[in-house]
């Protein structure tokens, strides 16, 4: 197994963009409150950062979900991606992307650019390394914010996070995160029925997301290390956090939705057993990791990518009156008050742009951000710990650890 060590130090390149990244004042972009939507019935004007196929997905998503609703900014570091993205946009919702050649942006600036522009919600996504540095930007440009998870990859990172999210509430700026479950009607009922005690108090839990592997991109003669990796992203810790905290992070909300809490240690282990090639970069194929909750319960984290094994993306929550059961498509509880989920079951992708939007209609900003951040750092936390082998705590790790993955 290759040493972890060498994956925390930033490479001089990857250093002197980030700096340079930051160099122009995040003030430049401007810094009023977004415009008050009269009656519900003005046009909500999208910006996409980062139009890869999440990006794209999501765009598509918002148009959808809400009348009165266009893109009209575009922006990412690659110029296939950018027009990929357009490209299939204006075949899936033609009449609803507004996009000019003048509001179309390439390079690693072309967030500041899509920013600049007349929108009023900026979809936040290109890999989650630049969420914080992004999202930092987009509040201070006074815009109402969808943002893919995770939300981070570091500590330093997630706090910036909890400051965009308090900044946003100051503004009156809606924060919406790609947490879908949050939005997602079995699950929405099955945790009304665990706050309401029909469980019991609760003592313990599982999650999982265990799968087989995922698309990669072996590295072209014409890339440079630094376009190689930011398009095989998955791969890389600085960039994706690992697949615990780029992935795994889904069933890790839902078990702090359920808990009503973040965790407050965690002790974890994982390795590289399977995907060893070059083209996996340096990130993990497997992790376990046991949470303690405020409450005492404990948890058992499983993630794993690896070909020809069984799969299993679900979550468990045992109390003392009974066991809660969701996954992707099913909510049900078994022990003394029995539940099925039955009802309607809108396509949560959908449902969280629509949420979000009528928030923003409404005067009544959502603000998720806090919360998926601290979703996003219990993964964090869990990672950290299987790569060192320590126990670690929320406390330390929240409040002293300096890990920057820039």
């Amino acid at each position: 197994m290759k040493s972890r060590k060498s994956q925390h130090k930033n490479t001089i390149s990857r250093r002197q963009f980030m700096k340079t990244s930051a160099a122009v004042s995040i003030a430049a972009l401007g810094s009023g409150a977004s415009r008050i939507f009269a009656a519900g019935s003005d046009t909500i004007r999208v910006g996409l950062i980062g139009c890869g196929g999440r990006g794209t997905g999501a765009a598509m998503d918002c148009v959808r979900s809400s009348e009165g609703v266009e893109i009209v900014a575009m922006g990412d570091v690659f110029r296939d991606h950018l027009d990929k993205s357009l490209a299939r946009l204006s075949r899936r919702v033609d009449d609803k992307v507004k996009v000019t050649d003048d509001t179309s942006f390439t390079g690693f600036d072309a967030y500041k650019k899509v920013l600049a522009c007349d929108i009023d919600l900026v979809i936040l996504a290109t890999p989650p390394h630049f969420r914080p540095m992004q999202l930092a930007a987009a509040i201070q440009a006074g815009k109402h914010v969808f943002m893919e998870k995770p939300v981070g990859v570091d500590p330093v990172g997630i706090r910036s996070i909890i400051n965009s999210a308090e900044l946003a509430k100051q503004k009156g700026l809606a924060i919406v995160a790609g947490t879908q479950r949050r939005h997602q009607a079995h699950y929405i009922e099955v945790m009304k029925r665990i706050a309401n005690g029909d469980i019991g108090q609760l003592r313990g839990g599982a999650c999982y997301w265990n799968q087989g592997g995922l698309w990669v991109k072996p590295k072209r003669p014409e890339w440079s290390d630094m376009e190689w990796q930011i398009r095989n992203w998955l791969y890389f810790t600085w960039l994706s956090g690992d697949h615990i905290v780029e992935q795994h992070v889904h069933n890790l909300d839902v078990i702090n939705w359920a808990m009503g809490s973040h965790p407050t240690r965690c002790l974890g282990t994982g390795g590289r057993q399977v995907r060893t090639g070059p083209e996996y970069g340096n990130i993990f194929d497997h992790f376990a990791v046991e949470y303690e909750y405020p409450n005492g319960a404990r948890v058992l984290s499983m993630c794993r990518q690896i070909k020809g094994c069984a799969n299993r993306v679900s979550e468990r929550v045992i109390g003392t009156r009974g066991i809660a059961y969701t996954d992707g498509s099913n909510g049900r509880i078994e022990g003394e008050k029995p539940y099925k989920y039955e009802g309607k079951s809108p396509n949560p992708y959908i449902q969280e742009h629509a949420d979000l939007i009528k928030s923003i209609r409404s005067g009544n900003p959502l603000n998720e951000a806090k919360r998926v951040a601290e979703s996003t750092l219990t993964a964090i936390m869990g990672r950290m710990s299987a790569y060192t082998g320590r126990e670690l705590s929320w406390d330390w790790v929240m409040n002293a650890s300096r890990l920057d993955l820039s």
